[in-house]
């Protein structure tokens, strides 16, 4: 497998892509708890929650396209949370089962202790076998689990919380 992709942070101008990539998901009902396709300024407020320094968005292009983004976002608004962050992948239609997700997630594992964090995240649900498979290859392990916490639907779905602890980036 040739990896042609590039990353770069996200700037105001890839939101438009972004926001399609997300939308591509929608309808599959195993990635995203939205139900309906959003706007670019629907999420705006969202992406300016972001900044290469604490919370960055990357996003991966081949061939001058974008075709998947990971971001880091705050676990919880409280301070003692800090030293968490929530990961979220989301790969083009036509890109998956190519492996960016799996160098998505091992890249921001390395750069994870360089925002200062010590855990990361992720929020699955229990239907999404090939995310749960991602980040457990990647070493995230089951921390919780939210039994029929959503509606896709009608039929109640599981939320499956996955964390890997890094090594002490405060000490």
């Amino acid at each position: 497998m040739t990896q042609a992709w590039t990353f770069h942070d996200a700037a105001q101008t890839d939101l438009p892509a972004i926001v399609a990539i997300y939308n591509q998901t929608i309808a599959g009902r195993m990635v995203t708890a939205d139900l309906e396709p959003v706007t670019v300024a629907q999420r705006q407020a969202w992406f300016d929650t972001h900044s290469p320094q604490r919370h960055p968005i990357w996003v991966a292009e081949r061939a001058g396209r974008i075709v998947g983004w990971l971001s880091y976002s705050a676990f919880h608004s409280r301070a003692a949370y800090d030293a968490s962050a929530e990961l979220s992948i989301y790969i083009d239609t036509a890109e998956r089962g190519q492996g960016l997700g799996r160098t998505l997630l091992q890249r921001a594992i390395a750069h994870a202790p360089q925002l200062g964090l010590r855990n990361l995240i992720g929020l699955i649900f229990g239907h999404n076998a090939p995310s749960l498979s991602l980040f457990g290859r990647s070493g995230f392990a089951r921390w919780g689990t939210l039994p029929d916490v959503a509606v896709l639907d009608g039929i109640e779905r599981t939320l499956i919380i996955v964390g890997l602890r890094l090594p002490s980036a405060l000490s």
